[in-house]
Protein backbone atom coordinates (compact mmCIF):
# COMPACT_ATOMS: atom_id res chain seq x y z
CA UNK A 1 0.00 0.00 0.00
CA UNK A 2 2.84 2.20 1.05
CA UNK A 3 4.55 1.75 -2.41
CA UNK A 4 1.35 2.44 -4.51
CA UNK A 5 0.56 5.87 -2.37
CA UNK A 6 4.50 6.72 -3.12
CA UNK A 7 3.99 5.40 -6.46
CA UNK A 8 0.58 8.06 -6.87
CA UNK A 9 2.21 10.90 -4.95
CA UNK A 10 5.41 10.41 -7.48
CA UNK A 11 2.83 10.65 -10.57
CA UNK A 12 1.09 13.41 -9.31
CA UNK A 13 4.61 15.61 -8.71
CA UNK A 14 5.66 14.63 -11.98
CA UNK A 15 2.31 15.66 -13.39
CA UNK A 16 2.96 19.16 -11.07
CA UNK A 17 6.16 19.72 -12.92
CA UNK A 18 5.13 18.98 -16.28
CA UNK A 19 2.26 21.53 -16.28
CA UNK A 20 5.15 24.26 -14.76
CA UNK A 21 7.15 23.57 -17.82
CA UNK A 22 4.39 23.73 -20.04
CA UNK A 23 3.46 27.03 -18.46
CA UNK A 24 6.60 28.60 -18.67
CA UNK A 25 7.33 27.40 -22.30
CA UNK A 26 3.87 29.19 -23.06
CA UNK A 27 4.51 31.87 -21.36
CA UNK A 28 7.83 32.56 -23.46
CA UNK A 29 5.87 31.87 -26.35
CA UNK A 30 3.12 35.06 -25.57
CA UNK A 31 4.06 37.65 -27.02
CA UNK A 32 5.44 40.57 -24.70
CA UNK A 33 4.01 44.20 -24.72
CA UNK A 34 6.69 46.47 -25.16
CA UNK A 35 7.70 49.44 -26.84
CA UNK A 36 8.00 47.67 -30.19
CA UNK A 37 5.15 45.83 -30.36
CA UNK A 38 2.93 49.06 -29.58
CA UNK A 39 0.31 49.69 -32.04
CA UNK A 40 -0.77 53.65 -32.43
CA UNK A 41 -4.40 54.42 -33.96
CA UNK A 42 -4.50 57.80 -35.91
CA UNK A 43 -7.48 59.61 -35.66
CA UNK A 44 -6.87 61.58 -38.75
CA UNK A 45 -9.31 64.84 -39.88
CA UNK A 46 -12.43 63.37 -38.22
CA UNK A 47 -15.38 64.40 -40.98
CA UNK A 48 -18.38 62.90 -42.84
CA UNK A 49 -16.80 64.62 -46.21
CA UNK A 50 -13.92 61.61 -46.24
CA UNK A 51 -13.98 61.33 -49.97
CA UNK A 52 -14.00 65.06 -50.52
CA UNK A 53 -11.49 65.33 -48.46
CA UNK A 54 -9.25 63.02 -50.16
CA UNK A 55 -9.98 64.66 -53.58
CA UNK A 56 -9.21 67.94 -52.02
CA UNK A 57 -5.57 66.91 -50.70
CA UNK A 58 -4.73 64.40 -53.33
CA UNK A 59 -5.10 67.80 -55.69
CA UNK A 60 -3.35 69.88 -53.32
CA UNK A 61 -0.36 67.27 -53.48
CA UNK A 62 -0.47 66.90 -57.25
CA UNK A 63 -0.30 70.27 -57.51
CA UNK A 64 2.89 70.28 -55.10
CA UNK A 65 4.70 67.58 -57.14
CA UNK A 66 4.32 69.28 -59.92
CA UNK A 67 5.52 72.81 -59.20
CA UNK A 68 8.35 72.06 -57.29
CA UNK A 69 9.64 69.41 -59.52
CA UNK A 70 9.02 72.48 -62.22
CA UNK A 71 11.51 74.38 -60.10
CA UNK A 72 13.86 71.72 -59.90
CA UNK A 73 13.96 71.24 -63.27
CA UNK A 74 14.19 74.63 -64.80
CA UNK A 75 17.00 75.14 -62.36
CA UNK A 76 18.95 72.25 -63.34
CA UNK A 77 18.48 72.56 -67.14
CA UNK A 78 18.63 76.37 -67.41
CA UNK A 79 22.43 77.20 -67.24
CA UNK A 80 21.39 81.00 -66.77
CA UNK A 81 20.18 80.25 -63.08
CA UNK A 82 22.66 77.68 -61.59
CA UNK A 83 23.59 81.03 -59.65
CA UNK A 84 23.92 80.20 -55.42
CA UNK A 85 20.26 81.63 -55.22
CA UNK A 86 18.71 79.54 -57.45
CA UNK A 87 20.53 76.58 -56.51
CA UNK A 88 19.10 76.91 -52.93
CA UNK A 89 16.06 77.51 -53.91
CA UNK A 90 16.06 73.85 -56.05
CA UNK A 91 17.25 72.55 -52.85
CA UNK A 92 14.25 73.89 -50.98
CA UNK A 93 12.18 72.28 -53.40
CA UNK A 94 13.47 69.18 -53.31
CA UNK A 95 12.82 69.45 -49.33
CA UNK A 96 9.39 70.56 -49.78
CA UNK A 97 8.87 67.50 -52.24
CA UNK A 98 10.30 65.27 -49.48
CA UNK A 99 8.46 67.47 -46.45
CA UNK A 100 5.02 66.58 -47.94
CA UNK A 101 5.67 62.96 -49.22
CA UNK A 102 5.65 62.38 -45.10
CA UNK A 103 2.42 63.38 -44.30
CA UNK A 104 -0.32 63.79 -46.84
CA UNK A 105 0.06 60.00 -48.51
CA UNK A 106 -0.46 58.20 -45.25
CA UNK A 107 -3.72 61.04 -44.83
CA UNK A 108 -4.97 60.34 -47.93
CA UNK A 109 -4.51 56.33 -47.25
CA UNK A 110 -6.24 56.99 -43.97
CA UNK A 111 -9.14 59.22 -45.99
CA UNK A 112 -10.37 55.09 -47.35
CA UNK A 113 -9.67 53.03 -44.75
CA UNK A 114 -11.33 52.51 -41.62
CA UNK A 115 -7.77 50.89 -40.30
CA UNK A 116 -6.09 54.07 -39.30
CA UNK A 117 -3.19 51.97 -37.56
CA UNK A 118 0.44 52.61 -37.38
CA UNK A 119 3.09 50.93 -35.43
CA UNK A 120 5.94 52.13 -33.34
CA UNK A 121 8.43 51.96 -35.86
CA UNK A 122 6.08 53.38 -38.63
CA UNK A 123 5.49 55.93 -36.46
CA UNK A 124 9.19 56.80 -35.18
CA UNK A 125 10.11 56.53 -39.01
CA UNK A 126 7.35 59.59 -40.37
CA UNK A 127 8.13 61.63 -37.35
CA UNK A 128 11.76 61.44 -37.65
CA UNK A 129 11.89 62.50 -41.18
CA UNK A 130 9.20 65.07 -40.89
CA UNK A 131 11.33 66.94 -38.02
CA UNK A 132 14.65 65.86 -40.38
CA UNK A 133 13.50 67.53 -43.32
CA UNK A 134 11.33 70.30 -41.43
CA UNK A 135 14.42 71.56 -39.67
CA UNK A 136 16.40 71.41 -42.43
CA UNK A 137 13.86 73.44 -44.69
CA UNK A 138 14.68 76.07 -41.72
CA UNK A 139 18.18 76.29 -42.36
CA UNK A 140 17.87 76.23 -45.94
CA UNK A 141 15.40 79.03 -45.63
CA UNK A 142 17.99 81.19 -43.27
CA UNK A 143 20.95 80.23 -45.68
CA UNK A 144 18.93 82.04 -48.29
CA UNK A 145 18.69 84.92 -46.38
CA UNK A 146 21.96 85.28 -45.87
CA UNK A 147 22.43 85.25 -49.71
CA UNK A 148 19.77 87.54 -50.65
CA UNK A 149 21.77 89.69 -47.60
CA UNK A 150 25.25 89.40 -49.13
CA UNK A 151 24.04 89.79 -52.69
CA UNK A 152 22.64 93.47 -51.71
CA UNK A 153 24.76 94.26 -49.13
CA UNK A 154 28.02 93.12 -51.21
CA UNK A 155 27.30 92.88 -54.67
CA UNK A 156 31.11 93.50 -55.97
CA UNK A 157 31.86 90.72 -53.46
CA UNK A 158 29.41 88.29 -54.38
CA UNK A 159 30.39 85.86 -56.17
CA UNK A 160 33.54 85.45 -54.03
CA UNK A 161 31.85 84.95 -50.80
CA UNK A 162 28.89 82.88 -52.22
CA UNK A 163 30.87 81.00 -54.99
CA UNK A 164 29.61 77.31 -56.04
CA UNK A 165 31.95 75.21 -52.86
CA UNK A 166 30.40 77.66 -50.51
CA UNK A 167 26.63 77.26 -51.35
CA UNK A 168 27.16 73.13 -51.25
CA UNK A 169 28.82 73.33 -47.92
CA UNK A 170 25.87 75.60 -46.56
CA UNK A 171 23.70 73.24 -48.37
CA UNK A 172 25.33 70.31 -46.97
CA UNK A 173 25.66 71.91 -43.17
CA UNK A 174 21.54 72.41 -43.39
CA UNK A 175 21.19 68.86 -44.28
CA UNK A 176 23.08 67.32 -41.70
CA UNK A 177 22.21 69.51 -39.30
CA UNK A 178 18.01 68.27 -39.66
CA UNK A 179 19.44 64.48 -39.76
CA UNK A 180 21.64 64.94 -36.40
CA UNK A 181 19.26 66.76 -34.38
CA UNK A 182 16.11 65.26 -35.56
CA UNK A 183 17.94 61.89 -34.50
CA UNK A 184 18.63 62.96 -31.12
CA UNK A 185 15.44 64.18 -30.01
CA UNK A 186 13.21 61.52 -31.84
CA UNK A 187 15.55 58.87 -29.90
CA UNK A 188 14.96 60.82 -26.75
CA UNK A 189 10.75 60.41 -27.49
CA UNK A 190 10.93 57.04 -28.40
CA UNK A 191 12.49 55.59 -25.25
CA UNK A 192 9.64 56.58 -23.21
CA UNK A 193 7.22 54.02 -22.03
CA UNK A 194 3.80 54.08 -23.71
CA UNK A 195 0.04 53.28 -22.26
CA UNK A 196 -2.41 51.41 -23.06
CA UNK A 197 -4.04 53.93 -24.75
CA UNK A 198 -2.41 54.91 -28.06
CA UNK A 199 -4.69 57.01 -29.67
CA UNK A 200 -3.27 60.29 -31.73
CA UNK A 201 -5.60 62.71 -32.37
CA UNK A 202 -4.21 64.04 -35.39
CA UNK A 203 -3.54 62.79 -39.20
CA UNK A 204 0.54 62.09 -38.56
CA UNK A 205 2.43 61.31 -35.92
CA UNK A 206 3.63 64.41 -34.36
CA UNK A 207 6.03 64.71 -31.49
CA UNK A 208 3.57 66.37 -29.03
CA UNK A 209 0.99 64.29 -29.40
CA UNK A 210 3.27 61.38 -29.19
CA UNK A 211 4.98 62.22 -26.40
CA UNK A 212 1.85 63.02 -24.71
CA UNK A 213 0.84 59.64 -24.68
CA UNK A 214 3.42 58.19 -23.03
CA UNK A 215 2.83 56.97 -19.44
CA UNK A 216 5.76 58.52 -17.33
CA UNK A 217 7.14 61.90 -16.49
CA UNK A 218 7.58 63.93 -19.33
CA UNK A 219 8.72 67.53 -18.35
CA UNK A 220 12.00 66.26 -19.66
CA UNK A 221 10.75 65.87 -22.90
CA UNK A 222 8.53 68.89 -22.76
CA UNK A 223 11.54 70.80 -21.82
CA UNK A 224 13.84 69.16 -24.69
CA UNK A 225 11.17 69.74 -27.38
CA UNK A 226 11.13 73.50 -26.33
CA UNK A 227 14.94 73.78 -26.75
CA UNK A 228 14.84 72.19 -29.93
CA UNK A 229 12.09 73.80 -31.26
CA UNK A 230 14.15 77.30 -30.03
CA UNK A 231 16.69 75.86 -31.80
CA UNK A 232 15.61 74.57 -35.09
CA UNK A 233 13.07 77.72 -35.42
CA UNK A 234 14.12 80.58 -33.55
CA UNK A 235 17.78 80.48 -33.96
CA UNK A 236 17.53 80.42 -37.95
CA UNK A 237 14.66 83.00 -37.52
CA UNK A 238 16.72 85.07 -35.76
CA UNK A 239 19.29 84.60 -38.28
CA UNK A 240 16.96 86.01 -41.16
CA UNK A 241 15.99 88.56 -38.90
CA UNK A 242 19.91 90.27 -38.60
CA UNK A 243 20.13 89.50 -42.37
CA UNK A 244 17.20 91.65 -43.16
CA UNK A 245 18.36 94.24 -41.02
CA UNK A 246 21.64 94.42 -43.04
CA UNK A 247 19.30 94.44 -46.28
CA UNK A 248 17.16 97.55 -45.15
CA UNK A 249 20.02 99.21 -43.87
CA UNK A 250 21.73 99.00 -47.55
CA UNK A 251 18.70 99.35 -49.06
CA UNK A 252 17.33 102.78 -47.56
CA UNK A 253 21.22 103.59 -48.29
CA UNK A 254 20.13 103.22 -52.19
CA UNK A 255 19.37 106.75 -53.49
CA UNK A 256 17.10 106.50 -56.05
CA UNK A 257 13.38 105.00 -55.81
CA UNK A 258 13.66 102.50 -59.19
CA UNK A 259 17.09 101.06 -57.16
CA UNK A 260 15.39 100.60 -54.01
CA UNK A 261 12.45 98.74 -55.49
CA UNK A 262 14.65 96.43 -57.56
CA UNK A 263 16.93 95.30 -54.29
CA UNK A 264 13.07 94.73 -52.75
CA UNK A 265 11.92 92.54 -55.86
CA UNK A 266 14.70 90.45 -54.99
CA UNK A 267 13.82 89.22 -50.88
CA UNK A 268 9.90 89.57 -51.67
CA UNK A 269 9.30 85.97 -52.74
CA UNK A 270 11.52 85.02 -49.61
CA UNK A 271 10.10 86.96 -47.11
CA UNK A 272 6.80 85.89 -47.40
CA UNK A 273 7.73 82.02 -47.29
CA UNK A 274 9.44 82.80 -44.16
CA UNK A 275 6.93 84.35 -42.94
CA UNK A 276 4.30 81.28 -43.44
CA UNK A 277 6.58 79.07 -42.51
CA UNK A 278 8.21 79.87 -39.35
CA UNK A 279 4.89 82.10 -38.32
CA UNK A 280 2.42 78.53 -38.46
CA UNK A 281 5.70 76.21 -37.07
CA UNK A 282 6.22 78.38 -34.06
CA UNK A 283 2.44 78.78 -32.91
CA UNK A 284 3.02 74.99 -33.07
CA UNK A 285 5.59 74.27 -31.31
CA UNK A 286 6.43 76.86 -28.84
CA UNK A 287 3.04 76.20 -26.98
CA UNK A 288 3.48 73.23 -25.71
CA UNK A 289 1.73 73.67 -22.71
CA UNK A 290 -1.32 73.62 -24.26
CA UNK A 291 -2.48 70.12 -24.24
CA UNK A 292 -6.26 70.73 -24.82
CA UNK A 293 -5.58 72.35 -28.14
CA UNK A 294 -5.60 70.55 -31.15
CA UNK A 295 -2.69 71.57 -33.66
CA UNK A 296 -3.93 70.35 -36.44
CA UNK A 297 -5.16 73.16 -38.49
CA UNK A 298 -1.64 74.68 -37.88
CA UNK A 299 -0.37 71.61 -38.93
CA UNK A 300 -2.18 71.78 -42.30
CA UNK A 301 -0.60 75.02 -42.97
CA UNK A 302 3.26 74.47 -42.70
CA UNK A 303 3.13 70.87 -43.60
CA UNK A 304 0.67 70.79 -46.80
CA UNK A 305 -0.30 74.39 -47.98
CA UNK A 306 3.14 76.29 -47.79
CA UNK A 307 4.75 73.41 -49.64
CA UNK A 308 2.34 74.10 -52.56
CA UNK A 309 2.86 77.62 -52.29
CA UNK A 310 6.27 77.88 -52.10
CA UNK A 311 6.70 77.35 -56.12
CA UNK A 312 3.85 79.62 -56.84
CA UNK A 313 5.81 82.63 -54.62
CA UNK A 314 8.63 81.90 -56.45
CA UNK A 315 8.13 81.58 -59.77
CA UNK A 316 5.14 84.06 -60.39
CA UNK A 317 7.25 86.78 -58.46
CA UNK A 318 10.68 86.15 -60.46
CA UNK A 319 10.53 87.90 -63.95
CA UNK A 320 14.05 85.83 -64.30
CA UNK A 321 12.50 82.60 -63.46
CA UNK A 322 9.32 82.90 -65.58
CA UNK A 323 11.70 83.73 -68.82
CA UNK A 324 14.19 80.59 -67.77
CA UNK A 325 10.78 78.53 -67.62
CA UNK A 326 9.30 79.65 -71.11
CA UNK A 327 12.83 79.10 -72.74
CA UNK A 328 13.19 75.58 -71.35
CA UNK A 329 9.54 74.73 -72.59
CA UNK A 330 9.83 75.95 -76.18
CA UNK A 331 13.10 74.25 -76.56
CA UNK A 332 11.69 70.80 -74.86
Amino acid sequence: MRNDSSHRDDTHLFIKKKEADIQIFSTMLTPKRNNTEIIFTLLGLSSDLQPFLFGIFLLIYICTLMGNAMIIMTVTFESRLHSPMYLFLRSLSVTEIAYISVTVPRMLRDFLHKDKDISLLGCATQLYFFCFLGTTECFILAVMAYDRCVAIAHPLHYMNIINKSKCLKLLFGSWLAGMLLSLGQISFVFSLPFCESNIIDHFFCDILPVVRLACADTSANMITILIYSSFVIQLPFLLIIVSYVHILTTVFRIPTAHGRNKAFSTCGSHLTSVSLFFGTATITYLRTNKANESPKIWSLLYTVLIPMLNPLIYSLRNTEFKIALRRLIKNR
